[in-house]
């Protein structure tokens, strides 16, 4: 993955094997377009807890919850999203 310091604008390469982006009051889903279903402000669209429509990708906290957005919210709900991705991992090693 490609970070960019925005202060100064450089850029380094991290190998990484999972993502947990934070954002303001605008859900950072940007990257996500046209891969993860999304409405029309930019929120990731989830079903049964933290699913998305793409197997094995869960989301969590703000940018899926456009109503409460709060950090206990986003906690409580990546707490979700992590038994979620354990219980598919746990399947597909089956």
């Amino acid at each position: 993955m490609t970070l960019r310091n925005t202060q100064d604008g450089t850029t380094k390469t991290v190998a990484v094997e999972g993502v947990f982006v934070a954002i303001g009051h605008d859900p950072n889903t940007k990257v996500f377009k046209g891969q993860l279903d999304m409405d029309e402000n930019g929120y990731l669209i989830t079903s049964h807890g933290p699913k998305t429509n793409v197997e094995g990708v869960f989301a969590a906290g703000d940018v899926q919850d456009h109503h409460y957005r709060q950090a206990i919210t986003a906690a409580g709900s990546g707490c979700m999203a992590a038994i979620e991705a354990e219980r598919y991992l746990s399947a597909k090693s089956a």
